[in-house]
């Protein structure tokens, strides 16, 4: 059972790029698909995107296509999400995630088992 840690969250302006952490305590990410979603104040968590580890394979919400970018490093069992231009209605909590169903390319958050604490993105126009 793998443990899931965020980090890299922070207050930024519009247009600002970050880069969020997510790393694997406890087991390794091997055979997982490990996501990304967020939670703005007052709504559902949404996907955001996610990579799936044996291949590298990967895919986004529409929202951030573009401007987002996940990506994996073996060596660190970590994954990682660049996010750039960033816009004020990306500001949420964002909360890495693993699937053990590692063939599976899912967006539903329920698919996912293992969760972290969450790190805060704030964006300010």
């Amino acid at each position: 059972q793998v443990q899931v840690i965020e980090s890299g969250g922070d207050s930024v302006q519009a247009g600002d790029s970050l880069r969020l952490s997510c790393a694997a305590s406890r087991g390794t990410f091997s055979n997982y698909v490990v996501g990304w979603f967020r939670q703005a104040p007052g709504k559902g968590r949404e996907f955001v995107a996610a990579i799936r580890w044996s291949y590298g394979y990967t895919w986004y919400a529409d929202y951030v296509k573009g401007r987002f970018t996940i990506s994996r490093d073996n060596a660190k069992n970590t994954v990682y999400l660049q996010m750039s231009a960033l816009k004020p209605e990306d500001t949420a909590v964002y909360y890495c995630a693993a699937d053990s169903a590692g063939w599976r390319t899912s967006t539903k958050a329920g698919d996912y088992q293992y969760w972290g604490q969450g790190t805060q993105v704030t964006v300010s126009s």
